[in-house]
């Protein structure tokens, strides 16, 4: 049966406190047994790549038992405070879960939270707990058997975490056109993604809808899929790939250029790993093109006065150890972890990053913008000339000279 499930705002929307609502419509649930093969005929009778992920999880995928490879799994346990989230969560929207990593950041108290391609909600009620009462957690999918069973266990887990009405809303849409959803532009604190965006088919619109829904100073905390090259159009074209969320992978530093053209002007890694497909047939294809993947969680930080490399201006911040969680020390990213009371030197836009977002209050700064010292020492680019490391010329011999 083909379903057309990516209409945006179609059957599915709520507000906090209401009750949700899914017209039911009849599907046929694939066996486990079902091939690789007949899952590429499928496909091909799909016209869009939105309808074949839309059928891959929400017709094939049964469970994330059923998946066939890890690159859309979390390794390691969670943090204690997110095993205790997950402890109030209803079975059901655990076994749906797919994911590449912990896409939940510190410091959400109070604030409005957006996840793309919720699926059955797991991630949104994590998150839901971590934003408190007051706050509140949208989450948006374009699969409605993934959609509706978040939906239908959004009043019960209410209950659980002891609230009065859900602080929850969903919608069902597609995450390339966030801003037809009715979500106002500069009104989110956090949008979270987990192992979602490699899915879509335009990355880009992904990226700049973030950034306008997104508030100053907030942030896209997202963990994702990339590979260490470009991928092959042949391998972009293979059903089970994309939908086990290899083939859609983007070329890390074409990640970084694309984040960057819609207005994240400073990416920042916060952790990766190795993913390594562990299916044999699907290795072949991998292989064959000498490909890695890799699970990366990332920060996108919506502050228009980044510069696009780390400058120095001799500043520097002190953590208050103030934030819930992290008395001893406060982790921003894979090369900034900051010990509470002890003088941290960081470049501009580390500092902007601290002071122009929700985490200010946790910190004193010091320095201001007023005198610049050149690139930021140990931020991975250096002045591009040999002349000024070795003190030769490479222009026309060893006198110098002008310009020209």
């Amino acid at each position: 049966m083909k379903i057309h499930s990516i209409a945006l705002l179609s059957l599915i929307t709520t507000q906090p406190g209401t009750s949700s609502f899914l017209v039911p419509q009849q599907h046929h649930t694939l066996p486990h047994s079902f091939g690789s093969g007949l899952r590429s005929a499928l496909f091909e009778e799909q016209s869009t790549t939105s309808e074949k992920v839309s059928e891959y999880y929400g017709k094939v995928l049964e469970s994330s038992e059923d998946l066939k490879t890890n690159a859309c799994t979390t390794a390691g346990k969670p943090p204690s405070h997110i095993q205790e989230c997950l402890n109030n969560i209803h079975q059901e929207v655990k076994a749906k879960y797919y994911g590449c990593g912990l896409c939940i950041p510190d410091l959400l108290e109070g604030c409005t939270v957006l996840d793309l391609g919720c699926g059955s909600g797991r991630d949104v009620y994590i998150a839901a707990q971590m934003v408190g009462e007051q706050g509140t957690v949208i989450g948006v999918d374009m699969t409605e058997e993934q959609i509706g069973v978040a939906m239908k266990h959004e009043k019960s887990q209410a209950e659980a975490f002891g609230y009065e009405k859900p602080n929850t809303v969903f919608y069902k849409g597609q995450i390339e056109k966030l801003l037809e959803l009715p979500i106002e532009k500069n009104s989110v604190d956090v949008i979270v993604s987990n192992c979602v965006i490699n899915l879509c088919q335009d990355k880009e619109a992904v990226l700049k809808g973030c950034y306008e829904l997104l508030k100053p100073g907030g942030e896209l905390y997202f963990s994702d899929v990339y590979a260490n090259r470009r991928i092959s159009k042949g391998l972009q074209e293979d059903a089970v790939l994309w939908g086990e969320c290899i083939s859609g992978a983007l070329y890390w530093n074409d990640f970084e250029n694309l984040a960057k053209k819609c207005g994240f002007l400073d990416p920042r890694l916060v952790e990766d790993s190795v993913i390594t497909v562990n299916n044999e047939e699907l290795e072949e294809k991998v292989d064959a093109e000498n490909l890695e993947f890799f699970s990366a969680t990332y920060r996108l930080w919506k502050i228009d006065s980044l510069e696009s490399h780390c400058e120095d201006y001799g500043q520097a911040v002190i953590y208050k150890g103030s934030v819930p969680r992290s008395p001893a020390s406060l982790k921003l990213d894979n090369h900034h972890d900051m010990e509470a009371g002890k003088i941290f030197p960081v470049c501009g836009n580390t500092w902007k990053m601290l002071h122009d977002t929700r985490f200010k209050d946790h910190f004193d700064f010091i320095g201001n913008f007023e005198r610049h010292y050149g690139i930021f020492e140990g931020c991975g680019s250096i002045i591009p000339f040999d002349s000024a490391v070795n003190g030769v010329s490479t222009k026309g011999g060893d006198s110098g000279g002008g310009c020209c």
